[in-house]
């Protein structure tokens, strides 16, 4: 995981010295970001838990149609 970390940011320090990169390292930086509040927001509980409810709910419902 810490070699890929460092390749990456290896990567987006490559890129960022030509004026082509630098929309692809701000678009990777945004993605990261929101990947990282995604994974916080369903780690603590509250919203996967919300999820998981849902999804079961829906699921029992389409088998219960299904029959």
């Amino acid at each position: 995981m810490k070699e890929n970390m460092i390749k990456a940011y290896s990567w987006m320090q490559a890129m960022m010295k030509s004026e082509k990169g630098q929309g692809m390292v701000e678009y990777a930086l945004v993605l990261v970001f929101i990947v990282a509040i995604a994974a916080y927001f369903i780690g603590s509980g509250g919203l996967g838990e919300g999820v998981k409810s849902a999804v079961d709910a829906t699921t029992s419902t389409l088998k219960a149609s299904a029959k």
